[in-house]
């Protein structure tokens, strides 16, 4: 099924005009429009014995390796960790010859549509095929004996008993995920990523854009969005929109607010629009397609569709806070922990994979932004870095992803690029 532009702008400006009472933060100063660039992150990964570089006091070493892309990371209540394994296979958009020469050096390809589970025991890390035949897993949600995963396409629901080392029942779709159709095939962003609610009585679902910018006007409306739904997936609501792509989800401690990172458009310049981390406002609109950054006109809306333009100026809520163009900011983590130090309490961890659009990558690492009553202090620190070998010659270890937090207060970094999952812990 296409959507004409005329019933996707329809469909979204009631949406967008509920923001009008939206408050965020002011319009900031950005640099000027540029030029396309295309410059792809090349794993080499790393030697023996190396490790990223955390700040003094803390260490890091390999949790585990040998991952088929190991992206998404979750831990249950008994500690077991787990791993959700998948990738792109194809990019919309792209003619079949640069598809299929990216899938030969490897930057796409078959996904392994499964999910790992890692025990750690007296002899060693012990690893067990919690769940397969998946279909492009990210997310996942354990809320009493209920398992939730959040494929590409749909949100299914398991049983789960403590302590299982594999899933065997079958699994119940909840709801449909919009993800690609026979006539409009795109599915760029494919990562769906699931939380609870405060109070657990409902989800937070992130759905990305399948464009870049809707250059031709056919987006899915319910995409480019967080929805809230039911613990059964019915009650769908569409919670924001105007997120090209939300990725990270978490609920700020201090003040219970949903917070979201969100990678922006490609194609006009290194720095603009940058990727950022921002606060959810329940109905607020965030620009995409026709803005960033609240006032700043897209200029393949500005000739598609002024008027919606000109609209989405007047009401777009301002991100909380950029994190730079092309850097991806992917994994979202609020440490609760008490074995860091007191000042990392309550702020916010993101792993940055590092983006092809830039001639000089902001990443791959992993960021500290510091929380002051509830909101980011505008900090930006590098805490986890040496994933960057070269430069100049496109070369890294290594590309930060998912993040999660074991019980002893220690942080878990995914790196798909080598396929590895680094433990941080603080060791003054």
């Amino acid at each position: 099924m296409r959507f004409p532009r005329s019933l996707w702008l329809a469909a979204l400006l009631p949406t967008m005009l509920c923001a009008r009472s939206v408050d965020g933060p002011p319009v900031p100063e950005l640099p000027a429009l540029g030029g396309s660039t295309y410059k792809r992150p090349i794993v080499i990964g790393w030697s023996d014995g190396q490790v990223p570089a955390a700040p003094p006091g803390f260490a890091v070493e390999l949790f585990a390796d040998g991952f088929d892309s190991g992206r998404w990371l979750y831990v249950l209540p008994n500690g077991d960790v787990l791993v959700a394994q998948a990738r792109t296979e194809a990019m919309g958009g792209f003619p079949p010859e640069i598809n299929a020469e990216l899938a030969r050096q490897g930057v796409f390809g078959p996904s392994a549509d499964n999910i790992i589970l890692l025990r750690r025991t007296a002899t060693g890390l012990q690893r067990y095929t919690f769940l397969e035949n998946l279909n492009q897993p990210c997310g996942m949600l354990l809320l009493g004996d209920d398992f939730y995963v959040a494929n590409t396409d749909a949100l299914l629901r398991f049983h789960y008993d403590t302590g299982a080392t594999r899933l065997t029942g079958p699994g119940e779709k909840l709801l449909d995920i919009p993800a690609g159709e026979e006539t409009n095939p795109w599915n760029n962003h494919w990562t769906r990523n699931i939380i609870a609610a405060p109070g657990a009585e409902a989800l937070f679902l992130s759905v990305g854009s399948a464009t870049d910018i809707n250059a031709d006007g056919n987006e899915p409306p319910e995409r480019a969005a967080i929805w809230r739904i039911d613990r059964d997936g019915g009650n769908k609501q569409i919670f924001a929109t105007g997120l090209r792509n939300p990725v990270g989800l978490a609920i700020e401690p201090e003040r219970s607010a949903l917070w979201t990172t969100v990678n922006e458009r490609d194609g006009i310049g290194a720095d603009v629009p940058p990727d950022y981390l921002t606060e959810v406002v329940e109905g607020a609109f965030y620009g995409w397609p026709y803005v960033y950054f609240g006032t700043y006109p897209d200029p393949t809306q500005s000739k598609r569709d002024p008027k919606a333009v000109a609209a989405a100026r007047e009401i777009a809520r301002v991100p909380d806070l950029a994190l730079g163009g092309h850097s991806v900011p992917l994994g979202l983590l609020f440490y609760d922990g008490s074995s860091f130090p007191a000042r990392y309490a309550g702020g916010a961890f993101v792993a940055r994979r590092a983006g092809v659009g830039r001639p000089s990558f902001i990443g791959p690492d992993v960021v500290f932004l510091p929380f002051e009553n509830g909101r980011p202090t505008g900090d930006i620190e590098i805490f986890l870095d040496g994933f960057l070998a070269d430069d100049s010659k496109g070369e890294v270890r290594g590309r930060a992803v998912g993040l999660a937090q074991l019980a002893d207060g220690s942080l878990l970094v995914s790196d798909d690029g080598a396929n590895v999952i680094w433990r941080v812990f603080y060791s003054p």
